[in-house]
């Protein structure tokens, strides 16, 4: 199958299945978005919203972040991974914001990777969530699904977002983002993908070679 084919029959099946795919991240602005997308690194999103209501409560806006001690950021994050390295990168990324944007969360990738600990994922989920800016984030559910789906054999993150965005079109970039995220965190998962209840088996490069190799052993036996 090529690749512009297993593109086309995987995002029919994502638009007629999951029309409506959205982050599962809580937040009302611009600003409490990218504090919750750079405490989800490396933790899940169900644990990021127990801790943001409180953190939002203290902190609503990055004046009053960039103003606390980052012991009282680190004491409100405990639980998440990382939690000390992620309160300097919040006091220092409310600073930034504020001294440096006039405490809004600016438009670009560019200039939202300028800002401590943001990179290219944070920065990309940013701008494609607050401002559709047609850019696909690639996170370790994207990188691990658009390997076992067949569209992309990318080495990096950046290599698989280039492939993505050659075939998904613009305006289709930000839901793809949550299309393939929410199929790794619930069906294509890391240690056992629920395969035989997938509704992309048919398409996936995966699947197709996991049956060929039980096929082929089970010949062998025979």
């Amino acid at each position: 199958m090529k690749k512009a084919e297993r593109f086309g029959r995987i995002l029919d099946w994502f638009r007629a299945n999951v029309p409506v795919a959205q982050s599962e991240l809580n937040f009302s602005d611009p600003f409490q978005l990218i504090v919750a997308v750079v405490l989800s690194a490396q933790c899940t999103d169900k644990r990021v919203n127990l801790v943001t209501p409180e953190l939002f409560r203290r902190f609503p806006s990055p004046q009053a972040m960039a103003a606390a001690e980052e012991e009282d950021i680190l004491e409100l994050i405990r639980s998440v991974s990382y939690p000390n390295s992620k309160a300097r990168h919040l006091k220092g990324l409310a600073r930034k914001l504020t001294d440096d944007f006039g405490a809004e969360v600016p438009h670009t990738v560019e200039e939202l990777m300028t800002l401590p600990g943001v990179g290219r994922k944070t920065a990309n989920v940013v701008a494609s969530i607050v401002y559709d800016e047609p850019v696909i984030a690639v996170d370790t559910h994207v990188f691990r699904v658009s390997h076992r789906l067949g569209l992309s054999r990318g080495k990096t993150p950046y290599e698989v977002e280039k492939d993505l965005e050659k075939y998904i079109p613009l305006h289709e970039r930000a839901v793809s983002h949550h299309w393939l995220i929410l199929h790794g965190r619930y069906t294509c998962t890391a240690r056992a993908p629920k395969c035989s209840g997938c509704g992309l088996k048919d398409w996936c490069r995966h699947y197709e070679k996991s049956t060929s190799d039980k096929s082929r052993f089970s010949n062998a036996e025979d």
